[in-house]
């Protein structure tokens, strides 16, 4: 029998179901406050793919389907999403004027900025990814940025190098550790305010992207709000004070339209002890419009962030001197003086042309980027170690002594600690004046990059359900890194000797060093980047997909300036080159159920080459490479449901990510069972497994009151037992080296299933607001997060830390249960977080008005952000005898999160 009249009846009916009938659908919207007409408001139909925009007088018309249920949703930049439901009976219908205020909540954006900026105390929480998710309307990732951030919250586990950032379509994503550095454009909060967020592995139209998301930055200022804007700020976290003013004149159909702003902030020091900060910023944006499709855009951007650092300290320093506790800094002639300060300006140039039409869209950039950070170190050749918090310097070292403890020692390190717990500046020119050579040197870590990038990003709209997007970027940069003397404290030179192995930094070259001078290292890092993207993408009716496959290809190389004593065979000129290059791949789909139920799945199968941190083993010193350097491979895949009724919105996502093959490479002195040195531990084979479940509801009350629950539950672990291997050098006596190989395969560490140190992997908040008719706003927010973990010492988890150093024997007590007690990872402290936010708005003859104000931690709640086991003990004997007192000397080293601290914004616009 034939299936032909079966297979008819079957299309009959699919086409029925794909073609339905539409109504008319129409309104104006208008600005609440003064009643005029708002063009270019986006209006969607929320789960289904119909979407368009007001005319300049207001007015909107659109097809909607007939007979259904929907709701219709109203949104312009810096306004309140309106979501109004929709009954369709068949007939045309009008909604009438729709009124939209000011969104007084988008201020909490800089109050973000101040939260992200504590980024760079350190490098340790430079990972933070708050930054990547000021964009998002998502509930979820709203709480992840503006609540949890402050706990150093890392969404999904993941480092923020997991996470795209584009600047008008070109990658910011440094080489070097593959972070953002949002310093470039710090400050600039009105001039970058125009962001495309994609979460996670959905698809972007501008770039593959990372598991974590992507953010287009667009400072086009077409897509401005124009007139002039000034604001100020005050604050007790990063900075204290802070101006900013920025103008963008009216966009035109041809010609010439411009955006200006500039900002300072300043503080003598922020909510840390003696963390300065002094920035300034300023940015230009050209965009001209030859017609309709065609525009240029120019783009500059300064900013320039100087700022002291911070230090991770133990709980013996924090039960001694508190939180707020920073051993960099110290008095000089009455003015705080930071050890440790860093300093980044490197200006960003780019041109782009963009041609838009609704068949096509293509954006072609060039970029040149270039400057220095520079990160300043106080260091001490032959005399005593200026850090005031040296382990040698405090109580537990004559506790913890091993001919037994000295408590009246120790009690007077104690009082010495705290009647001087600041670096004594005095000292140390007393040091330097009565010698020609330096003891001591406070000199400057610089990196000096130059980098080139082109790229071009096409969106095609090839008939009505399908698109495809596709990018190809070069990018081409040339690093230096050396040290520089930056003061010399009354003393004539720096002896360039290595006063460990007495051996020359620089064969070649002058012994004597001055002020301003390159010393201890000096060689430069090459880094040749191809990338190219193509993404098809299906929307039709419920059903929604897209594939993308992305291949990139990466060459490094460096070339050594000094000829090292230590390595006079390997440290000058160029190192083999090294080269890798991945495919990349995204799926997803989504089934729209109705408008107001979805279902998303999405999975990535990624290679990633290793970042330029994880390549060289000792750059500084040598051209030697990480033996059978591997790229990283990541299997990433979430499963999403949103939910969007009249009342409830929301989200709740289960995702599984497997990173494979990760290389890492630490710096310290050790302590361990195959000998003490000062080593670099190499990490390979390393695996980590994060999986979890994310959560995110918004439920309005009333037309004034809405609540917010939000949840995050992970659990973050390492996956394998990774291979160890220390380097050293072999230059000085032999006695004082571990081998005379300079290298020791200590095999692998036992650390899988131990928990990552990726901040806190549960967070739950529930959050109310209301938003009164007479234009203010107050909101409340309580946060409770657990199960963060201190990262862990590698070394102590292999078998050399079962190791006698003495005889090369096992301890004899060093059983298993023993090692377990005394490597046992313990979760940090759990806490609880109050927010507070909240704003007012003014419209006073044309002039807009708005105060913001926040409040963190209200209740002024103790917490650690996170922390690291440090790894000088890395044999049982020496770990057992520090842990006996219960406050050992090489004790875990903890951040500290801020207490409660305050954000004040006034802004005028006009």
């Amino acid at each position: 029998m034939s299936n032909q009249p079966l297979l008819f009846v079957v299309f009959l009916i699919s086409v029925s179901c794909s073609a339905q009938n539409t109504v008319m659908l129409s309104g104006q919207v208008l600005n609440k406050q003064d009643k005029s007409v708002m063009a270019e408001v986006n209006i969607s139909l929320e789960g289904i793919k119909s979407e368009g925009l007001t005319k300049t007088d207001g007015y909107f018309q659109m097809n909607v389907p007939a007979n259904e249920d929907f709701i219709l949703n109203i949104s312009y930049p810096d306004y309140v999403t309106k979501r109004i439901p929709i009954e369709s009976e068949g007939q045309h219908l009008d909604v009438g004027i729709i009124f939209l205020e000011r969104d007084i909540s988008t201020e909490q954006t800089d109050n973000l900025i101040t939260l992200t900026d504590s980024e760079v105390l350190d490098d340790a929480i430079s990972s933070d990814t708050s930054g990547l998710l000021q964009a998002t309307r998502d509930i979820f990732l709203s709480r992840a940025a503006f609540d949890f951030g402050q706990a150093f919250f890392r969404v999904r586990g993941y480092d923020s190098q997991y996470g795209k950032v584009l600047l008008n379509g070109i990658p910011m994503n440094k080489f070097y550790d593959g972070r953002p550095q949002w310093n470039n454009w710090g400050g600039l909060n009105d001039a970058t305010r125009n962001q495309q967020f994609t979460h996670g592995l959905q698809p972007s139209t501008y770039d593959f992207g990372g598991i974590l998301g992507t953010t287009n930055i667009d400072t086009r200022p077409s897509g401005l709000r124009p007139g002039t804007r000034l604001s100020s700020s005050v604050s007790n976290r990063t900075y204290a004070g802070r101006l900013m003013v920025t103008h963008t004149s009216k966009s035109k159909e041809k010609g010439l339209t411009y955006s200006i702003s500039a900002s300072r902030r300043w503080a003598k020091q922020g909510y840390i002890d003696g963390t300065l900060y002094d920035a300034y910023s300023v940015s230009a944006a050209l965009e001209y419009k030859f017609d309709k499709p065609n525009s240029i855009n120019f783009t500059g951007i300064l900013a320039s962030n100087r700022r002291g650092r911070s230090s991770a300290i133990t709980e013996e320093v924090f039960e001694l001197v508190g939180k707020k506790y920073n051993p960099y800094w110290g008095f000089q002639n009455g003015e705080i003086r930071n050890s440790r300060e860093r300093k980044i300006a490197e200006p960003i140039l780019m041109l782009n042309h963009f041609y838009e039409s609704k068949k096509f869209n293509l954006n072609t950039g060039v970029s040149y980027q270039f400057g220095t950070n520079y990160r300043s170190r106080l260091g001490y050749y032959n005399a005593p170690n200026p850090d005031p918090s040296y382990y040698r310097y405090l109580p537990s070292f004559y506790i913890n002594s091993p001919i037994g403890a000295n408590f009246i020692s120790a009690n007077a390190a104690k009082e010495g600690f705290l009647e001087n717990p600041q670096l004594d500046w005095t000292k140390v020119y007393q040091a330097n004046g009565t010698n020609d050579k330096a003891s001591y040197v406070l000199y400057d870590d610089v990196t000096n990059d130059n980098q080139f990038t082109a790229n071009s990003i096409g969106n095609i709209k090839l008939v009505e359900a399908f698109q495809f997007d596709f990018g190809l970027t070069y990018r081409k940069l040339k690093s230096k890194y050396f040290a520089k003397i930056h003061d010399l404290f009354g003393s004539e030179f720096h002896e360039d000797i290595d006063p460990f192995s007495n051996t020359l930094n620089d064969i070649n070259g002058n012994t004597s060093k001055k002020e301003k001078d390159i010393f201890n290292y000096n060689y430069a890092l090459d880094v040749s980047h191809f990338d190219g993207f193509a993404q098809l993408r299906y929307d039709r009716n419920k059903w929604e997909a897209f594939l993308s496959v992305d291949c990139n290809s990466i060459n490094y190389q460096r070339k050594g300036k000094f000829q090292n004593e230590r390595f006079p065979e390997n440290s000058l000129g160029k190192s083999s080159p090294i080269s890798f290059t991945n495919l990349g791949f995204k799926a997803g789909f989504t089934y729209r159920f109705n408008g107001r139920h979805q279902l998303v799945l999405n999975e990535a199968l990624l290679n990633k080459p290793p970042i330029t941190q994880n390549i060289f083993i000792n750059p500084r010193e040598n051209n030697e490479i990480v033996p059978n350097l591997q790229n990283e491979k990541i299997n990433a895949a979430d499963i999403n449901y949103y939910i969007r009724l009249p009342k409830l919105i929301g989200r709740i996502t289960a995702f599984h990510t497997r990173f494979q093959n990760s290389t890492d490479i630490n710096f310290f002195f050790v302590d361990s069972g195959v000998g003490s040195d000062f080593v670099q531990e190499v990490l390979t084979d390393l695996d980590k497994l994060h999986k979890g479940i994310e959560l995110g509801l918004e439920y309005e009350l009333s037309s004034a009151v809405k609540v917010t629950a939000v949840a995050a539950v992970g659990n973050y672990t390492y996956a394998s037992n990774p291979s160890v291997a220390i380097n050293f050098d072999t230059a000085g006596a032999e006695e004082n080296f571990i081998n005379p190989e300079g290298s020791v395969d200590l095999g692998t560490a036992d650390i899988k299933r131990y928990k990552l140190a990726q901040g806190p992997q549960k967070a739950f908040a529930l959050g109310i607001s209301y938003r009164d008719p007479k234009y203010w706003w107050i909101g409340a927010t309580a946060n409770y997060l657990a199960d963060n973990y201190a990262n862990i010492s590698t070394i102590t988890r292999t078998k050399s830390f079962f190791l006698n150093p003495e005889t090369g024997n096992p301890f004899p007590e060093a059983t298993e249960e023993n090692a377990n007690k005394l490597l046992a990872q313990s979760p940090l402290d759990n806490f609880y977080l109050l927010n507070l936010v909240g704003g007012k708005s003014w419209l006073k003859k044309g002039k807009y008005i708005s105060i913001f104000a926040s409040v963190n931690n209200l209740f002024d709640a103790s917490f650690r952000t996170g922390g690291y086991e440090q790894s000088r003990n890395g044999n049982y004997g020496q770990l057992a005898q520090d842990n006996l007192s219960g406050t050992p000397s090489f004790a875990p080293k903890y951040w500290y999160g801020y207490g409660r601290t305050y954000f004040l914004n006034l802004a005028f616009s006009f």
